[in-house]
């Protein structure tokens, strides 16, 4: 009987396949027209948004806010002098720094200027930061419990320290839906640093859909060869007779799906739409020699570099313009234990004009308005020094208790500040920002109210900020 069938729907494809998507488009949209996901799109954006998109240029390692942001003139007269216990608490340490017999305080040795009608105080390493300081929004007080680098990006990554949860990406697909039928709705970019030491890896559970049905996942753009893998068809097979074959598979899952009724199957069958739909929207997207001049001026010489930062922030650009939801770059090589003044130069160049170029890129083409680009780490660095301490040359460990990140754009005040760290740059002093208070207000930027985006697995109602966050408002425009 299913013999039967299948003759039938083959007989109907071939029909379709000539004029339309085919059966495969049809099945499609009878298999998610209820799905859960649209029925997630019907409750969100709980309010009007003030971002339709998001473009986190994550830095993985933990960049120094005290080398980079957070400007203590101070610590210049308490070079090599105890970090206090009444400052030092009860904090915890790595083992990296667990048999040092004290914790001497190290004040950068990079300049700092004000920028801007704001007057941000920025590093000179950031000139091209200090150009857009009135356009960014500057988080002082932001801080996570986590003091290692796996529970760290995990948690700013998924709302809990432990691998399992969903991405901060998967959670806005899921909630929001797609606005382009022929791209992911949640892409993920991966830069190397220009000293080509990328240090710690990226797993690629942190753009997973944990347990989310896998339709939510974050796809990989690839910097060499085929942007996705397996995405041409290989010789001999025309676009007409793949679709031919994807109506046929769409007919076999559409049965094995009312037999068994999985929800991974309604994936399977939306992954191999978007993947033929992507054989068209991908190579159009990741071609950038159309670009004009001036536009790989603003974002520097590297822009026509493949897998670079600069190439990837212009990239994330050509994202959101094709209305990418969640673009999540990543740029790796910020783990400075040691030879910090070494490496970061070369990690705030390879960042500093791409991520200026995006935004003033953005703001021309008015995009900015709707589009929330974020900059930070993980955690940040500590004012102590790691190892050997030497007047020009010292390393950081971990720090969570306090680091600094940027936002700009998609409902932020522009030009502002807000929180601040104690005269060592050790602990919140004001306006502290928890991962969850982060996570949260992202999401009312978006619409959403992060009380209500939830998925029921095993019996209990899970969220991104699961039990905690409070929407800064301070910093909404």
């Amino acid at each position: 009987m299913e013999c039967r069938n299948y003759i039938i729907f083959t007989s109907r494809r071939e029909l379709l396949a000539r004029t339309g998507y085919g059966l495969g488009a049809a099945a499609l949209h009878a298999l998610l027209g209820d799905s859960a996901a649209t029925a997630a799109s019907r409750l969100f954006p709980n309010f009007a948004p003030r971002a339709k998109r998001v473009i986190f240029l994550f830095q993985a390692g933990g960049p120094s806010h005290l080398d980079l942001f957070d400007y203590k003139p101070e610590m210049k007269g308490r070079y090599d002098q105890d970090i206090p216990p009444s400052v030092f608490g009860t904090q915890r340490i790595t083992g990296m720094v667990a048999q040092q017999d004290r914790f001497p305080v190290v004040p950068t040795i990079y300049g700092f200027q004000q920028h801007g009608q704001c007057g941000r105080w920025l590093s000179d390493l950031l000139p091209h930061t200090g150009k857009v300081a009135d356009d960014i929004c500057m988080l002082r007080g932001v801080h996570t419990e986590a003091i290692n680098h796996d529970p760290a990006i995990t948690f700013m990554q998924t709302g809990s320290q432990l691998p399992g949860r969903p991405s901060f990406g998967s959670w806005i697909d899921y909630g929001l839906g797609s606005e382009n039928e022929n791209l992911p709705s949640f892409v993920v970019l991966n830069s190397l640093p220009g000293n080509g030491m990328a240090d710690q890896g990226l797993l690629s559970r942190l753009w997973g859909s944990g347990f989310l049905p896998s339709r939510y996942q974050g796809v990989q753009f690839r910097s060499a060869g085929d942007p996705v893998l397996d995405l041409s068809n290989p010789p001999g097979i025309s676009p007409e007779l793949r679709r031919m074959q994807l109506d046929s598979l769409a007919a076999l899952n559409t049965q094995l799906h009312q037999r068994v009724g999985d929800p991974e199957i309604e994936t399977r069958i939306a992954q191999y739409e978007m993947a033929f739909r992507m054989q068209t929207s991908v190579p159009d997207l990741v071609d950038t020699s159309r670009e004009p001049e001036h536009v790989h001026t603003l974002y520097g010489p590297d822009s026509r570099k493949p897998g670079t930062f600069a190439a990837n922030c212009l990239l994330a650009r050509r994202l959101a313009e094709r209305n990418v939801r969640f673009i999540q770059l990543y740029h790796r090589g910020w783990d400075h234990h040691g030879g910090l003044t070494e490496k970061l130069p070369v990690l705030a160049r390879d960042t500093d004009q791409p991520a200026a170029g995006l935004i003033l890129d953005l703001k021309q083409r008015g995009m900015l308005k709707d589009t929330l680009v974020i900059w930070g780490g993980e955690f940040g660095r500590t004012p102590y020094a790691q190892g050997t301490l030497k007047p020009t040359s010292y390393g950081r460990d971990h720090h969570g208790r306090v680091f600094s990140l940027w936002m700009a754009g998609g409902g932020v005040k522009p030009g502002h500040a807000h929180g601040s760290s104690d005269d060592y740059g050790f602990n919140v002093a004001d306006g502290g920002v928890h991962v969850h208070d982060l996570q949260a207000t992202i999401l009312h930027l978006l619409g959403i109210d992060h009380q209500k985006l939830t998925y029921l697995f095993q019996g209990r109602q899970f969220r991104l900020t699961d039990v905690g966050g409070n929407v800064i408002h301070e910093i909404v425009a």
